[in-house]
């Protein structure tokens, strides 16, 4: 069997009887055993996964299968999991089992895919390294002693070390996109509403979005196709159609914004201009775009974000959710001793941040003005739209970093998402895609698109990955 297999090349090898769904999952946990090292899952459901292989090989003899069926896949621990661990990486929830499936979860199950387990994320989703989990940081398959970004960064990793065909993460400010980049796979973040939030544990309600990291933008489209589709359990879920991405992407203009490019090293530059010129072979234009409040949207996003935090994170208090602190001496010291157990440094600093922009006399100063900003940015979107058909920009300021470099300096981790927010604040559908190396580090280039632009994003990915192999490269490890 192939390490490296894309969903539609294990698709094919299920179905033309080269391997059964059975020998795939015990071959998917395998690889997981030996690259423990990588700290890449949280959960390995190991009975669950032979089980449901079983029933996918009587499906797939039955002929009854679908796009997914016997595909061995991986949940970021904040997705609800019936039966399993679900700890958003967190002491807080290290001992809470869900008592339901996730809408992602259910649909993903539904269409036959087969969970192998739960990944290792930045704790409540807050963080751009995968340092602050509970349990330990994920380290970057191509480089150990780097970060594989975050937060979803043990399901980019998992992806690139081929621990499994798929994996599904959140974004909030460019946690599916920024960890892709950093690991050299494919990651989209849809429309805000077009994939459901149940079941999917909160961090900023108004900006968190479900989403698939997989090796191609084929595989993504595949199976953002599963999860798609309005949920009434989700009063955010918008009905809108589903994606078409597989037709062929038509010439596009494609929208360059300087601010996104005026602070960018050489190096990358480099590798994304070579990006841009590969595009433009295929017949599509570049144009250029102004987006003149980019460099406000991380302060914005970290106002916001924070504050939707301490209203999301109160109800993890010692009595209704989460951590109960073992000796009080009242109420009042429970709440207190057991919320300083359960939490860690960042989601602290992240309450904290959020609390004192929504107190009385500050509020007007920062939260009312981070939704103003959010306002300006989307109108600069919207504008920029109808000069171009999607937006070209870079995933990330760097390629990843050492681990501890930046985790004692908050400002300058924020800043890793300086390129990803504003597409987050506007609610617009995001796709990073592998695109070339820097100091042998894999680089990712963002494509936005307009609201419900999926289809043409993934279209244009898949042109450029049939072109290029930038994709099907990976890091080797002792069992290849």
């Amino acid at each position: 069997m192939i390490p490296y297999a894309n969903v539609a090349q294990l698709r094919s090898g299920l179905d033309n009887g080269e391997f059964s769904a059975e020998e795939l999952a015990y071959f998917y946990l395998s690889r997981i055993d030996a690259a423990t090292d990588l700290n890449c899952f949280i959960t390995v459901d190991q009975e669950g996964v032979i089980a449901a292989a079983k029933n996918a090989d009587k499906a797939i003899a039955k002929k009854s299968v679908g796009p997914l069926t016997g595909i061995p896949i991986a949940h970021k621990d904040l997705f609800c999991t019936e039966g399993l661990l679900t700890s958003c990486a967190s002491h807080m929830l290290n001992n809470f089992v869900a008592p339901y499936d996730a809408t992602v979860v259910d649909r993903l199950r539904k269409a036959g895919a087969i969970t192998l387990g739960k990944t290792n994320m930045d704790e409540f989703a807050m963080g751009s390294s995968n340092e602050t989990s509970f349990y330990g940081a994920v380290k970057n398959p191509w480089d150990q002693t780097c970060v594989p970004g975050g937060s979803s960064g043990g399901s980019a990793a998992a992806v690139a070390a081929g621990l499994a065909a798929a994996c599904t993460g959140s974004d909030t400010g460019g946690s599916i996109r920024q960890p892709a980049s950093f690991c050299g796979v494919t990651g989209l973040k849809p429309t805000y509403g077009r994939v459901s939030r149940y079941g999917m544990i909160a961090f900023a309600s108004s900006l968190d979005q479900g989403g698939p990291l997989a090796r191609t933008a084929y595989d993504a489209g595949t199976l953002l196709n599963a999860i798609e589709g309005y949920d009434p359990n989700d009063s955010t879920s918008a009905i809108a159609d589903a994606t078409d991405f597989r037709s062929a992407s038509q010439p596009l203009k494609i929208g360059i914004p300087p601010q996104y490019w005026n602070d960018l090293s050489s190096s990358l530059t480099k590798v994304l201009d070579q990006a841009r010129l590969t595009l433009e072979s295929f017949g599509h234009r570049f144009v250029p775009v102004e987006l003149p409040h980019t460099n406000a949207a991380t302060a914005a996003y970290y106002v916001i974000a924070g504050a939707e935090a301490s209203t999301n994170l109160s109800r993890y208090d010692g009595v209704r959710y989460g951590h109960r602190a073992a000796t009080v001496e009242s109420l009042e010291n429970l709440y207190q001793v057991s919320r300083s157990e359960g939490f860690g440094s960042e989601v602290k600093r992240r309450i904290l941040t959020g609390t004192y922009a929504l107190s009385v006399g500050y509020y007007e100063a920062y939260y009312l003005k981070a939704q103003q900003i959010r306002r300006l940015i989307r109108q600069d979107f919207l504008d920029a739209f109808l000069e171009a058909d999607i937006i070209l920009t870079p995933v990330a300021p760097s390629t990843a970093f050492k681990r501890d470099e930046l985790i004692e300096d908050p400002i300058m981790m924020y800043q890793q998402d300086i390129y990803t927010t504003p597409a987050s604040l506007a609610g617009l559908p995001a796709l990073s895609l592998p695109c070339g190396f820097s100091d042998r580090m894999p680089v990712g280039m963002q494509l936005i698109g307009p609201h419900f632009g999926e289809a043409s994003l993934l279209k244009l990915g898949r042109q450029y990955q049939n072109e290029t192999d930038w994709h099907a490269l990976h890091p080797v490890s002792d069992d290849d």
